[in-house]
């Protein structure tokens, strides 16, 4: 059963990025089109004053809180303190403004990186305590856990409408391919990439390898996003994921494959590996609002490969 209405007025935050345009394009799908996105020029969400002029603004009924301050293992380890603050603090006032104001929902995304270090493989939801989580990115996975104790306060207390989803690391078109601050398919693609331009026989990769990883593809995310935002209005948090772990090495020699690099890999052992595996346990999101991902791995990897070919070649 659905809770909220075609005609209800959805913010979006973080809707002009990589996840966003793509929950964004799945609402209009479903017939949502009055539909706010705003964007980090006209409004710092981490500012008090500037969320209330963004509520102000766009008076929604249902809030879908995208925006993070994020990236992989090495942006992660230079911005403990901005990457704790600034989540913590959009999330946190996204949230008490929305109670003030008396928004009908406030869909709130999590992170992968809140699971403790060690968490039992599958990760599942009841496990989300167990421990501290990877050292490297500690404090982006504190702050946006916080917002999950937020969240079951304010139901308690306020009966406010708010739902925590654990999406597992994304990929597709649109991706961050920043190598200061993507995640790892993005990283290994342009690496890939640039090594086939420059006429280099070798890539470097950080780590040993063994790490492993499980990864959704963005359009799958964000149908999962949508149809939470329909169908679940409960407390507990959910995770979005497809069900499968990969090794880094087995997913740097699949993504060499599909770019059409030939060359070797060279493994960087003095860089950490992070979090030493993650898998997620998807039967919640199933039984509460039936998500279940539809895309399989290697479609979707060609797919993010082929997009960034085409990106390229229009530069």
């Amino acid at each position: 059963m659905s809770t909220i209405t075609k005609d209800m007025r959805i913010t979006v935050t973080g809707g002009a990025g990589f996840l966003g345009r793509h929950v964004i394009a799945r609402l209009r799908e479903q017939g949502f089109h009055n539909i706010f996105v705003p964007h980090a020029e006209d409004y710092n969400l981490v500012e008090s004053e500037q969320v209330k002029r963004m509520y102000c603004d766009a008076a929604p009924d249902i809030v879908i809180h995208l925006a993070a301050v994020v990236g992989g293992i090495g942006a992660n380890r230079e911005n403990p303190g901005k990457f704790f603050y600034e989540n913590l603090m959009m999330g946190v006032q996204l949230i008490e403004e929305g109670r003030l104001r008396g928004i009908r929902k406030l869909v709130c995304v999590g992170t992968i990186c809140a699971y403790p270090k060690f968490s039992p493989v599958p990760f599942r939801e009841d496990d989300l305590w167990n421990g501290y989580p990877e050292e490297t990115n500690a404090p982006y996975g504190i702050a946006k856990k916080a917002l999950l104790v937020q969240l079951q306060a304010y139901r308690q207390q306020y009966s406010f409408n708010g739902i925590y989803l654990l999406p597992v690391n994304l990929y597709g078109p649109h991706d961050n391919f920043d190598p200061q601050s993507s995640h790892v398919i993005p990283a290994l693609i342009k690496k890939f990439f640039d090594a086939q331009q420059a006429g280099k026989d070798e890539v470097e990769i950080w780590g040993t390898g063994r790490a492993t990883r499980e990864f959704l593809y963005v359009e799958d995310c964000a149908e999962g996003i949508v149809l939470a935002a329909e169908r679940y209005s409960g407390s507990e948090p959910v995770n979005l994921g497809a069900g499968f772990e990969i090794s880094i090495e087995e997913l740097a020699h699949k993504i060499a494959v599909f770019s059409g690099f030939k060359g070797r890999l060279i493994w960087d052992t003095t860089k950490p590996d992070g979090q030493p595996r993650r898998m997620l346990d998807t039967q919640r999101a199933q039984q509460f609002f039936g998500f279940k991902a539809r895309t399989s791995f290697d479609e979707g990897l060609k797919k993010t490969i082929e997009w960034y070919r085409t990106a390229v070649d229009k530069k």
